[in-house]
């Protein structure tokens, strides 16, 4: 199957073009944040949200923007109080697979 990002061109063009230029060539890069709060603040909110498709791609960033596996597991149990149970059990399998991939 096709990235997201591929999808997103083929389906929907300005989508892709505002995902790129507006959300990460502007909004990640401001300097108000650091690229690894972003992360946790992302992670957080997608937990909550339950968009398990989006916290993948968000953990894989995370990891790479510094956060530590064992800080995403502390997102994870801080998130099950404030967004409940099921989203954070979710979150840890989602987690787990994108660890096992990345070999963290």
């Amino acid at each position: 199957m096709a990235d997201t990002r591929s999808l997103m061109r083929e389906v929907a063009p300005k989508l892709a073009e505002l995902t790129s230029e507006v959300l990460f060539g502007d909004v990640w890069e401001q300097p108000d944040l650091s690229k690894r709060d972003r992360s946790l603040i992302t992670v957080a909110a997608l937990i909550a949200l339950y968009r398990t498709d989006q916290l993948r791609n968000h953990l894989r960033r995370a990891l790479e923007n510094g956060v530590t596996r064992q800080e995403i597991g502390a997102v994870i149990t801080h998130m099950a109080f404030y967004a409940g149970w099921p989203t954070a059990a979710n979150a840890v399998r989602v987690a787990k697979e994108v660890f096992d991939e990345m070999g963290v």
